[in-house]
């Protein structure tokens, strides 16, 4: 099964169905409705439209299996954080990145692997000596735009 790493923008209700789909590998709509009907009090219509969606960009495929369709991932779920990742940092002005990656640790729940994993990185990571303001002006408040 190829998957696709192009990056494929997804609702908050449709990473819900696919967290599903990622987790079961291949399943059923009334599979994921058995699951979603409970965790997210959706209706079977909300959640049939929800992978029709998905199907449509070409995040889900399908194989008709008799009267059924088997819905499987055509996107990686580690591709979609990675992008979703870097479209969040896109947002912020390029000074706030590692503020914002201190507070995302801080809000997180994290195993003491986790946390040498994350320390690993930062052992790891080169630094620069400055990084440069990315921002439109007005939309920060850093001194290159006042």
């Amino acid at each position: 099964m190829t998957m696709t790493t192009t990056p494929i923008k997804i609702s908050d209700s449709e990473w819900e169905v696919m967290r599903v789909v990622w987790t079961q590998e291949s399943t059923t709509a009334q599979s994921i409705i058995d699951i979603l009907g409970q965790t997210m009090d959706w209706k079977p219509a909300t959640i049939k439209t929800l992978l029709g969606r998905l199907v449509k960009k070409e995040a889900l495929r399908t194989e008709q299996s008799g009267k059924k369709y088997i819905y499987y991932p055509a996107i990686s779920e580690g591709e979609t954080v990675k992008s979703a990742t870097e479209n969040l940092f896109s947002h912020i002005c390029a000074k706030r990145i590692g503020e914002t990656i201190a507070e995302l640790i801080a809000e997180a729940e994290l195993t003491d692997a986790d946390v040498e994993q994350i320390k690993q990185q930062l052992v790891n990571k080169k630094t620069v000596e400055k990084i440069e303001c990315n921002c439109i002006p007005g939309q920060c408040e850093c001194r290159n735009h006042q």
